[in-house]
């Protein structure tokens, strides 16, 4: 498949071999039991290299897998909180943000109103500050609490872990 009339050409230990055309490159490679494999078709001239093809993509892959093993996803946990809660309620909810927190996620803080509790943001801004105190050791607001808005019936809030 290669198009080009010159390839430069790498031996499978890394030596160069030369600048030749594609057919004798190929021909060389089938001698060794190998493929003819393009590594930089963008080059003048393109280079090739003599190599084990599935070998080669099997230690890609392998490699791929490895480098994903070792990458964490943020993940952005909820959790709703009412302006009337209870102190355990509140306690309980503020420590399992906590938690979220020390895994290394983003947690979305919900205040949610109802009926006669929208006249009053003032108490949702209020909890927002006490979950944000209960957990500054570990988290920076991402809006500051007092200056959060009502969004429809909510009020939202971000938390991201300290790094």
């Amino acid at each position: 498949m290669i198009r080009a009339r010159q390839v430069r050409v790498i031996d499978d230990d890394g030596t160069q071999l030369g600048i030749m055309r594609p057919d004798d490159a190929l021909r060389a490679a089938e001698e060794r039991g190998l493929d003819l494999v393009e590594v930089a078709g963008t080059a003048s001239p393109p280079v090739c290299r003599i190599m084990d093809f599935g070998k080669f993509k099997y230690q890609q892959s392998k490699r791929a897998r490895e480098s994903k093993k070792h990458q964490h996803t943020i993940v952005i946990k909820e959790v709703k909180y009412r302006p009337k809660i209870d102190d355990h309620d509140f306690d309980f909810k503020t420590n399992h943000v906590r938690e979220f927190l020390q895994e290394g996620n983003k947690v979305k803080i919900t205040i949610m109103f109802r009926g006669r509790e929208m006249a009053h943001p003032e108490f949702g801004q209020e909890l927002l500050t006490r979950v944000v105190e209960g957990t500054k050791d570990l988290a920076q607001a991402e809006p500051d609490p007092r200056h959060v808005r009502m969004e429809g019936r909510n009020m939202v809030l971000m938390l991201s872990p300290l790094r």
